[in-house]
């Protein structure tokens, strides 16, 4: 019998609806936000030392919570992950022209971070398999201006904490975890994000729990702690009256987290859990699925690691299958699989390549704050690039409550391209 036609030369489509939109809020989050809102207490946060500089009695809440669930002394509540990104460099003490290392294989914010303060990304290769920094990479990157590490636990599935927490106790460096799409996951019996100096998470819509936008800052650091809190709410006018003396970097913004997000985000939490475990078994339905086709490497999860399977990634093996990623691409979209074939090399975007951030001159690199010609031509991250360019596929796990049927259609598209791989090639 042969091979059923594939929808890419006129065939059926194996997947002939779209699959029902991720959407984690319930009747309990319902019923908190409006208990908020009946309140008129939407925000309590005042930018002055004050009781209130902590904010409302949810933001507290939702704190203390998150603290006690990741098992860390402080968490910062914050009105996005970008904002705790930002807040998290500057509360490490990072001074113009101090290089901070950095995956190219993220979101843009992890590195303009890091520019916020007039420092320099550096950017380090990936591990092939975990797509997270390689180690040897950020060693083999490390200058006398190196003054941080920041890793991103991408697709749900933390770096090699302990490779690069040696290698930053070996410079003295601090460490950054952007573990913005692994909340939940584990690296040898830790959360992701506790291990670094600072690390979070982000509550943004699409990922595991979510409050429409915000982010969760974690630190067992007393110091950075109290930095965070006063980077996020107008530091400048604060310091004085609450004694502190340390003035660097407390520039302040207003960062803050309103009730009504902390109420769902309280409940969202308490799903987090569930979630995970959700997830984690219809990835590994997939992965059960996809086993044997040839050219296919599904996800890598490493010894000691668990995977909450933001993106489910997978890489192509070119030369077994004898058919370019676009072909593949093209025909799995065609079937109504929504893979994606590029993720981010951000060391190639305008802003690096040009290297113009404030203003038109090209500040911070033209500056005398910058010590050194920083190279980001292509080339310097070979595997994040080939990746992105030709061997990268990845499935949006987070962007869709899916069932055991919807994976079981997703695996049948696969193999009725892996199918006909003969006729992608005419």
């Amino acid at each position: 019998m042969s091979n059923p036609k594939l929808a890419l030369f006129g065939g059926s489509k194996t997947i002939q609806t779209t699959f029902k939109r991720y959407n984690p809020i319930g009747v309990e989050e319902v019923e908190a936000a409006k208990q908020v809102i009946e309140s008129g207490v939407l925000s309590q946060f005042l930018g002055v030392w004050h009781e209130d500089f902590y904010g409302g009695p949810k933001v507290r809440e939702f704190e203390r919570q998150c603290a006690e669930y990741f098992g860390v002394k402080h968490a910062v509540t914050v009105n996005s992950w970008t904002s705790g990104l930002v807040a998290a460099v500057g509360a490490i003490g990072i001074e113009p022209g101090d290089e901070v290392i950095v995956t190219p294989w993220t979101m843009s914010a992890t590195a303009t971070a890091i520019l916020h303060w007039n420092a320099i990304p550096v950017f380090a290769d990936i591990d092939p398999e975990t797509f997270n920094l390689d180690p040897k990479s950020v060693e083999a990157n490390i200058t006398p201006y190196t003054k941080a590490i920041m890793v991103a636990d991408i697709f749900g599935q933390s770096a090699d904490m302990d490779a690069l927490m040696a290698t930053a106790a070996k410079h003295g460096l601090k460490i950054i975890s952007d573990t913005a799409q692994a909340p939940g996951a584990l690296y040898k019996g830790k959360y992701a994000g506790t291990l670094a100096d600072v690390g979070g998470y982000s509550l943004n819509y699409h990922k595991h729990i979510h409050t429409g936008e915000g982010g969760i800052l974690v630190t067992d650091n007393d110091e950075i702690a109290e930095r965070l809190q006063l980077i996020r709410n107008h530091a400048e006018a604060v310091v004085g009256d609450k004694g502190v003396t340390n003035l660097s970097n407390m520039i302040g913004h207003n960062f803050r987290l309103g009730e009504i997000e902390c109420a769902i985000g309280i409940e969202q939490l308490k799903k987090l859990d569930r979630f995970v475990q959700s997830r984690q078994a219809l990835a590994n339905r997939l992965t059960e699925g996809l086993h044997g086709l040839r050219g296919l490497r599904t996800p890598v999860v490493k010894p000691g690691c668990t995977h909450v399977y933001y993106v489910y990634p997978m890489v192509l093996d070119i030369e077994a299958l004898g058919v370019s990623r676009e072909r593949i691409h093209a025909a799995l979209q065609a079937e109504g699989v929504a893979v994606s074939k590029h993720y981010q090399n951000i060391h190639l975007l305008p802003l690096y390549q040009r290297k113009i951030a404030y203003g038109s001159m090209g500040f911070p690199w033209t500056s005398d704050i910058c010590r050194r010609d920083v190279d980001y031509s292509k080339g310097i991250c070979p595997v994040a690039e080939q990746l992105n360019d030709s061997t990268y596929l990845g499935f949006g796990m987070c962007v869709y409550d899916l069932t055991e049927d919807d994976v079981d259609l997703i695996v049948t598209a696969f193999q009725k391209v892996w199918n006909s791989l003969d006729l992608l090639n005419t």
